[in-house]
């Protein structure tokens, strides 16, 4: 009787090009949720963009009796406050501008201060969307154009000639923002804890040298 002894069953061996297309495919994988995180924050800046009031272009014009502000701002309403200004609801927007100018021996001085207001409503009986600031106030017949008047503000009167120093650099500072102070007060809670009411513009700073 023959005692047979087997021989071990070798492993199988495993294809250089197997481990080649396991590593190919983990790494496409990992690619792809890359991509798709990219796409996400993408579009989350973008959103957070369209939120804000962007700030094309600010100059300061010096002429005889004064200086005057021109500025470009681009924005559009969220859903939420062009359905409340359609309720009737007034919405108050506000341009600041500052002058400071520095002082080596003191605190530096804010020369200018200035606030531009806006109000803009809407009228059913009329249909017309209404922009006012001081005792002007003209009408249109879409939110675009009134927010396209809003936007391009011109030939404002900032200061007189006497109020700035000739050879001076002062820090200029703009900004346009929505003025939530100016709601009804519960539209001012909800303001507080709700961004669709939040729209505003940073500070554009630029140095201005009066001539």
């Amino acid at each position: 009787m023959r005692l047979g002894i087997s021989s071990p069953t070798p492993a199988p061996s495993r294809s250089p090009n197997a481990g080649r297309g396991a590593l190919a495919t983990a790494w496409m994988r990992a690619l792809s949720s890359w991509l798709v995180v990219g796409l996400l924050l993408i579009a989350s800046f973008a959103e957070a963009a369209a939120d804000r009031i962007e700030t094309e272009q600010v100059a300061i014009e010096s002429h005889d009796d004064g200086y005057y502000l021109n500025a470009d701002f681009d924005f559009d309403l969220k859903p939420r406050l062009a359905e409340a200004l359609d309720r009737g609801l007034t919405l108050f927007f506000v341009v600041e501008a500052e002058l400071t100018r520095s002082r080596w021996y003191w605190f530096d001085e804010k020369t200018v201060n200035a606030t531009l207001a806006y109000r803009l409503s809407y009228h059913a009986l009329t249909r017309q969307y209404r922009v006012s600031t001081g005792n002007l106030q003209l009408g249109y017949g879409t939110l675009a154009e009134a927010l396209g008047v809003m936007a391009h503000v011109r030939d404002w009167r900032l200061a007189d000639r006497p109020t700035l120093r000739i050879g001076d650099a002062y820090a200029a500072a703009v900004r346009m923002r929505l003025d939530t102070t100016q709601l009804p007060k519960p539209f001012q809670i909800n303001a507080i804890a709700n961004r669709d009411w939040t729209l505003e513009s940073d500070w554009k700073r630029f140095v201005f040298e009066p001539r």
